[in-house]
């Protein structure tokens, strides 16, 4: 996660470094193309926001919901690791095969 966050980062810092160099630039087609660049940007940065207040959203309820039911939640955790450790146990057992 840390890595897509730093590469958007750096997308985000190309795209507003290249609208620099570019500022001086006329013609249609490059303002044109800056304008789209631009509102790209804009909409990302929305993308990202939106993304970002969600996530803290859910990770607030998940939260909330373990500290009201400790125990259920510690029963949850142990099934599916049951689960998981049964299907990569069978997984393994057919490979060997």
């Amino acid at each position: 996660m840390q890595n897509e966050k730093h590469d958007m980062g750096q997308l985000a810092h190309d795209a507003q470094a290249l609208m620099a160099a570019t500022a001086d630039v006329a013609g249609e087609k490059v303002g044109e193309a800056r304008k789209r660049l631009a509102a790209a940007l804009d909409s990302a940065r929305e993308i990202a926001s939106n993304v970002r207040d969600k996530a803290v959203a859910g990770a607030k309820v998940a939260d909330q919901a373990v500290r009201e039911n400790p125990y259920q939640a510690v029963a949850i955790g142990v099934g599916v690791g049951v689960v998981v450790g049964y299907l990569l146990a069978r997984r393994c057992s057919r490979n060997n095969d």
